[in-house]
């Protein structure tokens, strides 16, 4: 059960990847696809530092809703699709983050008390 919630917060670090190798930054792309092989070392710190890069690619998701929206809106195009699919997967992103409350995750992670 813990291995299939971990697929979660690497499949929210895949769309990110793939999300900053569009836009050309390759550093940052290599850095998300970073954070699966992070997810196999079972400490405290290791979980942590995926959670934050999780929030924070759910706070890059929101930015680019931002910038495309206002993109299609000048250009008077319809923008009310873009807008759902990106908040969805900032949605997600960000309770992929989540998936270290469980307490199997919380055994394997060494994360005590709540979080």
């Amino acid at each position: 059960m813990a291995h299939l919630l971990l697929t979660l917060p690497g499949l929210s670090s895949v769309l990110l990847a793939a999300h900053f190798y569009r836009a050309g930054q390759l550093a940052l792309a290599v850095a998300s696809l970073a954070l699966i092989a992070l997810l196999a070392v079972p400490r405290r710190w290791a979980a942590r530092a995926v959670q934050i890069a999780l929030v924070l690619g759910a706070l890059e998701w929101l930015r680019t809703l931002a910038a495309f929206t206002a993109e299609r809106v000048s250009a008077g195009q319809p923008y009310l699709r873009l807008a759902v699919i990106l908040l969805a997967v900032a949605a997600f992103t960000a309770a992929s983050a989540l998936v270290f409350r469980n307490a199997r995750l919380r055994v394997r992670y060494n994360i005590g008390g709540r979080l």
